[in-house]
């Protein structure tokens, strides 16, 4: 399976009996799957087998979907209930006259609520249906669209990925490479730290000292965060190619990442070592940057 970015846009239009519709679809990160569906009022009715289709096209991200329709006749049609304005006339006519008033004009009298009614043209429901089964099948269009340009971006992030994996690799062997963490050299920077400790106290325990020694030489040790870094790497290079939802998979491996090389900060006897970790830590939190964008 491809690898799919979380982020994506689409849009579909076309038209169907009497309306013409359009599709726009937006996507961005999220933690798990939210379809957020905007639809006309009338059309509500969509919205649970509109979710279905996305749910089976979207493991994760945010999605809003909106849709856009306008009728293309403009059957309206216009009655006057003319039972209701004679009355209206009579009873206004009355009570005008009562009053010594002017008559009252037609014109104010068709202002009068109820008296002109204005009804739109509605479908059968052979009609209808016939307009929702385009809809969904523009939206189906739409989400197809969606899904091939959040491949398009997973591509592009794959590589970026494997860039950082790289330079984590690379990083790491020049960590194992380092001189400064050859036993040699702990060693001998072990019989410094004890010459000036011997020549400087005036009592010490020399069983004591041994031990301190020993677990000196141990903290600096970082042998188990190397091999665990190469490890990591190679687990993410598969996850990479397996592909499919491996976002959530891929961002704890980032943390994981992310542990190794500040224990391997904290270990480092010496500024080159920990110059080393330093750029892996940047690397590290570069990749985790983008490693959010994956499904």
């Amino acid at each position: 399976m491809a690898l799919a970015s979380m982020t994506g846009f689409a849009r579909t239009q076309g038209s169907a009996g009497a309306w013409n519709w359009a599709w726009e679809l937006k996507s961005v990160n999220g933690k798990g799957l939210d379809i957020r569906l905007r639809l006309p009022g009338g059309w509500e009715g969509l919205e649970i087998g509109l979710k279905q289709v996305a749910g089976r096209a979207l493991a994760r991200g945010n999605v809003n979907a909106t849709l856009s329709m306008t009728r293309t006749d403009s059957a309206v049609s216009v009655r006057v209930n003319e039972d209701m304005l004679r009355a209206v006339a009579a009873s206004v006519s009355k009570v005008a006259a009562g009053l010594g008033a002017p008559p009252v004009h037609l014109e104010s009298l068709l202002n009068i609520k109820g008296v002109i009614e204005i009804t739109e043209a509605e479908d059968s429901e052979a009609e209808r249906r016939v307009v929702e089964a385009a809809i969904i099948a523009g939206f189906e269009t739409a989400m197809a669209n969606l899904v091939t340009m959040r491949a398009q971006e997973g591509a592009a992030l794959a590589l970026v990925l494997n860039e950082r994996l790289d330079g984590i690799a690379a990083l790491t062997a020049r960590a194992e490479a380092n001189p400064t963490r050859q036993p040699e050299a702990i060693r001998a920077k072990l019989a410094e730290q004890i010459r000036v400790l011997t020549e400087t106290a005036v009592n010490f325990d020399s069983d004591r000292l041994h031990q301190e020694a020993l677990l000196i030489a141990a903290k600096v040790d970082v042998r188990e965060e190397l091999d665990r870094l190469v490890a990591h790497v190679a687990a993410a290079r598969a996850m990479l190619g397996e592909g499919g939802a491996v976002g959530r998979k891929l961002d704890f491996l980032a943390q994981e990442f992310n542990r190794e090389t500040n224990t391997l900060c904290s270990k480092a006897n010496d500024v080159s070592l920990t110059a080393i970790g330093l750029e892996l830590k940047g690397l590290v939190e570069q990749f985790r940057e983008q490693v959010q964008n994956i499904e």
